[in-house]
């Protein structure tokens, strides 16, 4: 692999971290996200920045409704096809358990009807007069805290100097680049002089 070809892999990678930083930067202010990391290895074919989610949990804040409800720890609920930690749910017209954009939210055996009294308790079980009517499918160790919601766990400040580090990546990468092409077209000119 040539110099070319290692900085055409530095600006990629830059790129990446890049876009990460910046859909961080976007969810600052989304209910239950969890904030993306960017990391860059170095590989036979150069630089490659891959993304995975980072486990920090963000704080949790009261809202008093009873139904906003925070995940404390690795879960998610299923709202229709998709998983999701914003835990701001509604009952809807029908009287199911769903997200904001109407999606019912999965129980251990399908969608979750409810009457506005329902109570759901911290191991994901919801009541209705005493009545179970559904449970949260929730993994080990994951516990639910009803009236309250998990904030993004997203530092604004750290994305903004993460968006600086990268746009200055791809910068150096990209001057080098012209660099190493420019270096090379003058080895070709003065080689073409010399004969």
């Amino acid at each position: 692999m040539d110099g070319m070809d290692w900085m055409a892999s530095a600006m990629r990678a830059a790129q990446a971290q890049l876009e990460t930083a910046t859909h961080n930067l976007a969810n600052v202010a989304s209910d239950g996200y969890r904030r993306a990391r960017a990391s860059v290895t170095v590989t036979p074919r150069g630089l490659v920045a891959r993304e995975s989610p980072d486990p920090a949990q963000g704080g949790i804040r009261e809202t008093g409704r009873p139904l906003d409800l925070a995940l404390l720890g690795p879960g998610t609920f299923r709202a229709g096809s998709t998983e999701t930690r914003n835990g701001a749910l509604i009952r809807d017209r029908d009287g199911y358990l769903a997200d904001q954009q109407g999606r019912r939210i999965q129980g251990r055996t399908g969608p979750i009807r409810l009457s506005e009294t329902a109570v759901v308790g911290t191991d994901g079980t919801i009541r209705d007069d005493g009545r179970l009517v559904g449970v949260l499918p929730l993994p080990r160790g994951t516990t639910v805290r009803s009236g309250a919601l998990e904030s993004s766990s997203v530092d604004a400040i750290s994305e903004t100097l993460g968006v600086l580090t990268a746009q200055r990546a791809f910068e150096t990468a990209q001057k080098t680049l012209v660099a190493i092409d420019q270096t090379r077209d003058k080895a070709v000119n003065d080689v073409g002089r010399l004969k």
